[in-house]
């Protein structure tokens, strides 16, 4: 074989191992997803969602053209204090949604390049990896929102 020839199959596996690991997994599913609005000069929202995989995986990087930082965060209840804390990943057991909402996990959207209007979109990253270590990434596009969207068909729950 020339180098020629085998210097292309390297660089045709390589370029196809980054295309699959650039793909949306077919494991992993995201529904009711969306981010609460800003107003002019606040610098940090949140985004909210389900996800469920399949066969298990982990969330390990998030991002938006949005945002200069994207990241996961935990709050809960430590005694009589509220506390947050970003996450370096996020356990997503086979099959079991893991629902990020608010006071609790969350996309937590930081250094905002704009306010983010009710009924806009923005533009989401999700990087998530394989029990094999594989990495994928689902490009989302989330409404803006006040508070979260109803489910089809269901009122919503929110109470104030």
């Amino acid at each position: 074989m020339t180098l020629f020839k085998s210097t292309s199959l390297v660089l045709i596996a390589t370029l196809a191992s980054l295309a699959y690991a650039q793909t949306p997994s077919a494991n992993v599913e995201v529904k009711d997803a969306w981010v609460r609005s800003t107003v002019p000069g606040q610098k940090g929202t949140g985004a909210f969602m389900k996800i469920t995989a399949k066969d298990g995986a982990k969330l390990v990087g998030v991002s938006s053209p949005v945002a200069g930082v994207g990241e996961v965060h935990e709050m809960k209840m430590e005694g009589d204090v509220m506390k947050m804390r970003a996450l370096p990943l996020l356990d997503l057991p086979a099959g079991k949604a893991v629902e990020l909402k608010p006071g609790g996990y969350h996309v937590m959207l930081m250094d905002l390049k704009q306010a983010l209007v009710k009924d806009s979109k923005v533009p989401l990253t999700l990087v998530f990896k394989d029990a094999k270590g594989a990495e994928s990434k689902m490009e989302l596009s989330l409404p803006v929102s006040n508070v979260a969207p109803a489910a089809p068909g269901k009122a919503s729950d929110h109470k104030h």
